[in-house]
């Protein structure tokens, strides 16, 4: 007699997830399955944000590497080259 007394006090949030469990065991395993591959795919993939700093920053990297060898290369050529020599 506890028990039943028990069951019908349930809250209402305890009720819901019993019809959500009720609903989820009439799912097949592989379709529950398909349902956590497909979440687990889309935590772990990379955004198109995460590709495109990458880029950004390799491509930064890239142009300061070039900028710092033309200053170097031209400043030796302006020295190599007094027109008063001639």
């Amino acid at each position: 007699m506890g028990r039943k007394d028990a069951s019908t006090s349930r809250t209402p949030v305890d009720q819901y997830r019993k019809q959500i469990g009720k609903q989820d065991y009439k799912k097949t395993r592989p379709m529950l399955r398909a349902t956590r591959l497909k979440a687990e795919a889309k935590k772990t993939a990379l955004g198109v944000k995460e590709v495109a700093l990458v880029l950004t920053a390799i491509l930064v990297f890239l142009l300061a590497f070039y900028a710092f060898f033309y200053l170097n290369v031209s400043n030796e050529v302006d020295l190599d080259l007094d027109p008063d020599e001639n």
